[in-house]
């Protein structure tokens, strides 16, 4: 009983730490990102165009600036999340574009089960995939060019930002290594030694 006590303990006190320096980064790379994606849209596309900027990227950026140790965020899940959600979510919209109370919830539930069987879960990928399929006008019109534009390129420019801010400095890598990497130089260090 103490000792689950003292383990909670810790565990509440590590995750209610400040650290400033983390807050800043997260920040700035955050900052840094969505106002990439905001001048471009507002500086080079037509206001007829004007949709480079979606609301799953502010989720992805909370995932790729303030969690970046997360699976979750890892660059195969942002980019495989929210490509493969578009995908699903245009596809919807093209084969029931009327129905929204059918197309939305099977849009979403069929953007999950693609994303964990490519090992690519991104919870902002569902919500690219609502957006394509109830977003009426501009986004709707754009068909499968919404998963290249907005969605790949907006993906990339996080990404980028993400690679740069959150590499920083010594305490920040992005992205994270998996197991089977530091299996592998386990391995070979020993066959070294």
């Amino acid at each position: 009983m103490r000792r689950t006590f003292r383990v909670s303990k810790y565990i509440i006190y590590k995750e209610t730490l400040i650290d400033y320096k983390e807050h800043f980064w997260s920040f700035l790379g955050a900052f840094v990102g969505i106002w990439l994606i905001a001048f471009l849209q507002s500086h080079y596309l037509l206001k007829e165009e004007n949709i480079f900027l979606i609301g799953s990227f502010g989720a992805s950026s909370v995932l790729i600036y303030g969690a970046i140790q997360s699976p979750l965020a890892q660059p195969r899940n942002l980019i495989g999340g929210h490509v493969l959600s578009a995908l699903v979510g245009v596809t919807i919209n093209q084969l029931i574009p009327d129905i929204i109370w059918l197309a939305a919830p099977l849009a979403v539930s069929l953007s999950i089960i693609v994303m964990q069987c490519t090992k690519t879960l991104h919870p902002p990928g569902g919500a690219t995939t609502l957006i394509a399929v109830s977003s009426p006008g501009k986004i709707a019109g754009l068909g499968y060019w919404y998963v290249l534009s907005p969605v790949l390129s907006g993906c990339i420019i996080l990404l980028l930002i993400a690679l740069l801010f959150n590499n920083m400095t010594k305490n920040r890598t992005y992205p994270t290594r998996t197991r089977f990497r530091r299996l592998l130089r386990k391995k070979a260090k020993k066959q070294t030694s």
